[in-house]
């Protein structure tokens, strides 16, 4: 039995969103075995009837796993009330789809998506310590002095986070950044391009790395998630994983 919270139980099989999925539920629209669903309830989606005005919520019956190279000023969320655009206005419409560790708006690169929703849970949690590799552009500090501060203990909210590998290196002169921003230096002199791999996935962690020693983000990509690699996907595009790498993520939840 996997329980979950109603809303996301409702939200992964393609009904709505978990904040719409919320107002109907507080309407007392959605019913679980027969009686009227509450907020905050938890469900087993395979083995219990959830229906809406009467009409089943059927979960997902083929696991899917997709790669999206996400491009800039799109939301990770499936309605936004900004009214911005969301990656999900560029994925084929697969019911019970969620995303497996959120980019910002302004952040590029590869985005996992599954219907698998334990696997993705593992693929976050902390405690698996999957590695996430980013590509950034920032100014602020020379590379030797960034170098010297990424092989120190960096802390965010009183812990220590995980480093696995960084590189650092000049960025090339007037060069176009890997995520799509120039290679200007701004007003803390050169840019410097960090190619930097960790084993978590906190909110905004690089972002909030960056600002805890000085540097200024230009630019913010991610290549790989675990087994999986961003490659040559074009922006805005999406692939479904090959079997090797759906090979890989099964390896992770062994």
């Amino acid at each position: 039995m996997t329980l979950m919270r109603l809303q996301r139980a409702m939200a992964r099989a393609g009904v709505t969103s978990r904040r719409k999925a919320e107002d109907l539920i507080r309407a007392g629209r959605v019913r679980v075995d027969g009686e009227t669903a509450t907020i905050g309830m938890s469900v087993d989606p395979d083995s219990q009837k959830i229906t809406v005005d009467g009409r089943a919520v059927r979960s997902a019956t083929r696991t899917t796993w997709l790669a999206l190279n996400k491009p800039l000023g799109y939301v990770v969320s499936r309605s936004d009330p900004e009214g911005r655009r969301t990656v999900f206005g560029l994925l084929p419409k697969v019911p019970g789809l969620t995303y497996v560790g959120r980019l910002d708006v302004m952040t590029s690169g590869l985005l996992l998506l599954t219907t698998d929703g334990a696997a993705a849970h593992r693929l976050m949690h902390p405690r698996y310590e999957v590695p996430r590799t980013y590509w950034l552009g920032v100014h602020g500090a020379d590379a030797a002095a960034i170098r010297e501060a990424l092989a120190r203990r960096i802390v965010i909210d009183g812990r220590a986070v995980r480093v696995l590998e960084s590189r650092v290196r000049p960025a090339a002169g007037g060069r176009k950044g890997r995520g799509g921003r120039g290679g200007r230096g701004g007003r803390g002199g050169q840019s410097v391009e960090i190619e930097l791999t960790l084993a978590e996935g906190r909110q905004r962690i690089v972002r909030r790395m960056a600002e805890a020693l000085h540097l200024k983000v230009e630019w913010l990509h991610r290549v790989a998630y675990g087994p999986v690699r961003l490659g040559k996907l074009p922006e805005g595009k999406w692939r479904e994983l090959t079997r090797q790498e759906f090979g890989a993520i099964e390896q992770l939840k062994t």
